[in-house]
């Protein structure tokens, strides 16, 4: 039960905060903290759970299944029986870092909506807090759902949410409304688009797991076993990279998601770039390696010259752009490439790396469009060509900007540099070519487009723009605090990352290399 639970806090809290700003236009922000607050608590108690020192003390309040077994807990309940569709949600190490990264994230993104000066009137507010929750509910439910259906149920969810978060709270100096729903009505395209793949790739293998045994089902042990043909293997692979692909997204499928995050809210990019897009690579985790390792194999040329277009295509963009919050967009499809490379490397050092290199990039990125968002509520605008010499002129900011762009940068004893070392060092056994390739271009546009960004906003000419406020309250301070400290945490300390995701990305590697390429 306490998974089901986890799922449906946010759906629960959200609905509250829609109906109870007819009390008061405090509540909803009030109803929504504490939602994500109960969310972000129980899955550090599962974390804790890890911890044999910490188990014995949770162990009254939540039972873990033993080590032999791959999910460490489990909820199943019938939904549609006749087609042996359940609501069947699991645990494991993969899935329990995911849901500590959307807790993290809905909390900060939460804060981050307290004061903001987006289009949100306040008769609106509940409902704005009903479609974040909703967002971050749907996330945890694709992360722990291990029917094939459910999570492609959930998956579909996610875009409702995100839909109106786009079209209606995006930001005011869009003056035409009819911007934002065609930014936002091009994201639901895309990703419908995305869905429609998914679907045909689960019905061809829960077609095939009828005619060897009989009787539907779309549970995910169960559609482990079914022996794919090698031609129907490619069609169901190439189902599921299309879908990832779009939703990571991957070059040549990238276009909607700038234009997306220069429409959108600050709190919908935190969720877009740390539940939305990282959902995928939990999928290509989750699905695609295991279900087909022989195709996988066979594929991963071709995956890593794609990973190796997004890291040269994302760095070029991100150099060239003059809106803060497009930059941090194109960095972030420049890191997709990577872990695209580390994720068909074949190599289970690659995995990990992958994981860490994962979840200190949305933390990252979520702290520099949380300083975005701070520069545009003082400035109102993004456009770096237009502010500057803020370094003596502003408090704060420009030291937790430093801080977010060194991690960008993947200095040592940040997140991102243990993400990235540990997947070059394994791409480097299997591809090393293409690792010393990816390392270059990475290291040396991610310098220039993070330089230029700091050199234009904080050490440029001095900004034309007068009265501003200089000073941060303890809310602006506290979100960039707790996304910091999860950087530099996982950049001193990765092991317990590693430790928690280990037993996962082993099982993946072990089933692929079951499997001969011939």
């Amino acid at each position: 039960m306490l998974l089901l639970t986890i799922v449906l806090i946010p759906f629960i809290f959200g609905l509250l905060s829609w109906q109870l700003e007819q009390i008061s236009v405090f509540a909803p922000r009030w109803v929504a903290l504490l939602g994500v607050s109960i969310v972000l608590l129980i899955s550090s108690i599962l974390w804790l759970c890890q911890i044999e020192c910490f188990n014995l003390l949770f162990s009254k309040f939540v039972i873990m299944n033993q080590p032999t077994s791959l999910w460490q807990l489990e909820y199943i309940a019938d939904w549609i029986p006749r087609f042996g569709i359940n609501f069947h949600l699991a645990l494991d190490g993969l899935s329990l870092l995911m849901l500590m990264l959307s807790g993290i994230l809905g909390f900060v993104a939460v804060l981050g909506a307290w004061n903001s000066n987006v289009d949100c009137h306040q008769r609106s507010q509940g409902l704005f807090y009903l479609n974040l929750l909703c967002l971050l509910g749907s996330g945890i439910g694709a992360v722990l759902s291990i029917d094939m259906f459910l999570f492609f149920f959930f998956w579909e969810i996610t875009l409702i949410p995100m839909y109106f978060l786009i079209s209606e709270w995006g930001y005011i100096e869009f003056k035409s409304k009819n911007l934002r729903v065609i930014s936002a009505t091009k994201f639901f395209i895309y990703a419908q688009f995305s869905g429609l793949c998914m679907l045909v790739s689960i019905v061809i293998i829960s077609y095939f797991n009828y005619q060897m045994n009989g009787f539907w089902s779309f549970d995910y042990d169960t559609l482990l076993q079914v022996k794919l043909p090698r031609n129907i293997e490619y069609c169901f692979m190439l189902g599921f990279f299309l879908s990832f692909a779009i939703k990571m997204p991957i070059v040549p499928f990238h276009s909607w998601l700038p234009e997306v995050h220069s429409f959108s809210p600050i709190m919908g990019s935190v969720d877009l770039v740390g539940i939305l897009l990282k959902t995928s690579i939990y999928g290509f985790f989750r699905f695609v390696l295991p279900f087909c390792p022989c195709a996988a194999q066979d594929f991963s040329l071709v995956a890593m010259l794609l990973g190796l277009l997004n890291i040269c295509y994302g760095s070029w963009m991100a150099c060239a752009q003059t809106d803060i919050k497009k930059i941090i967009a194109y960095a972030n499809i420049s890191h997709m490439g990577l872990i695209l490379i580390a994720i068909y490397s074949n190599n289970h050092l690659s995995y990990q790396g992958a994981i860490i290199h994962m979840i200190s990039c949305s933390v990252s990125a979520a702290g520099m469009f949380m300083i975005s968002g701070q520069l545009y509520e003082r400035f109102n605008t993004r456009n770096i060509t237009e502010i500057g010499g803020l370094w003596n002129n502003i408090n704060f900011i420009p030291v937790f900007s430093l801080c977010f762009v060194v991690a960008m940068l993947g200095i040592p004893g940040t997140g991102n540099f243990v993400g990235e070392a540990i997947i070059l060092f394994g791409i480097f056994q299997t591809a090393p070519f293409i690792a010393i390739i990816a390392a270059l271009v990475s290291i040396l546009f991610s310098s220039i487009y993070s330089l230029i960004l700091m050199q234009k906003v904080y050490y440029g000419f001095p900004s034309k723009i007068r009265g501003f406020s200089v000073n941060i309250g303890f809310r602006e301070k506290l979100i960039s605090i707790v996304l910091l400290m999860c950087i530099f945490l996982i950049g001193l300390f990765p092991q317990f990352i590693l430790d928690t995701s280990y037993k996962t990305t082993q099982y993946i590697y072990m089933r692929l290399q079951k499997y001969d390429r011939t």
